[in-house]
């Protein structure tokens, strides 16, 4: 018998969870989640289950990792069905790893879910595919924060030179330094870059530019956002699907359509 699934709940669009992930919701005895769930996924838990929210943010977390993989345990060894509901994949920049690892380590047994990544859907709903046969057969997913005690210029040259599509997460606050980073190690000035705010969520926004502009252009965006940069940010343009159905959607209830 399972006792704790370490779920993906996928970038915020509320349909984007798979059907596992649904019923690990459903059977859960205690829900620990985190801040960027769709809360709505929250109504599918039984009578009587128990929310612990485990949210983090850049400058605040609710719980610390230690607290988090303790309540796992602790709830998992009372006999308890537990779910752990984490944003996009847990085993993408989700720490879903070293909560598998405190459960190993008490043999307590548990299931991953994989999660859709806001590496891949933030940009797939902006229009942006992350490879394309004419632009890009290479992709990279990193964070746009490092540990103090890593070597941070040997990585960037690393993913620089050696990806066409880099998808960074984290990233926003720190972006002048990535912008500068991509620069050192060989990226044009016109390199294309893009900033997807909220991805798959209808507060979605992009912003588009290049590693010379988009610095400036940035203002308007927040955390929650993914950075994409690589010459298939081109395609935007032609492809921006899902902010252009908002925008018909606003134009019909505009004028009384629905």
């Amino acid at each position: 018998m399972t006792n704790v699934y370490i779920v993906g709940a996928g970038p915020g669009d509320y349909d984007l969870i798979t059907v596992k992930g649904l019923k690990a919701i459903q059977k859960a005895d205690v829900i620990l989640y985190d801040r960027l769930i769709n809360q709505e996924l929250l109504d599918e838990a039984k009578e009587g289950a128990e929310l612990i929210f485990c949210g983090k943010r850049p400058d605040h977390h609710a719980l610390s990792q230690t607290t988090i993989n303790h309540l796992l345990c602790k709830h998992a060894l009372k006999g308890k069905v537990v779910t752990r509901l984490k944003g996009g994949d847990p085993f993408v920049f989700g720490r879903g790893g070293e909560e598998a690892e405190a459960l190993a380590k008490r043999s307590i047994s548990y299931e991953i879910v994989p999660g859709i990544t806001s590496g891949i859907a933030a940009p797939a709903y902006a229009g942006i595919p992350v490879t394309h046969r004419d632009y890009s057969s290479s992709v990279a997913f990193i964070s746009g924060v490092h540990k103090k005690d890593s070597d941070e210029e040997a990585y960037w040259e690393r993913v620089v030179k050696s990806m066409d599509t880099l998808c960074i997460y984290m990233g926003v606050k720190k972006l002048p330094h990535i912008c500068e980073r991509l620069l050192k190690y060989g990226r044009p000035l016109h390199t294309p870059v893009a900033l997807v705010q909220w991805g798959t969520t209808e507060e979605q926004k992009t912003v588009t530019g290049t590693i010379e502009d988009i610095v400036e252009k940035s203002s308007m965006i927040e955390n929650p956002a993914m950075i994409i940069v690589g010459d298939v940010v081109r395609l935007r343009e032609r492809l921006k699907w899902f902010e252009s159905s908002l925008e018909e959607n606003l134009k019909d209830m505009a004028t009384g359509i629905v």
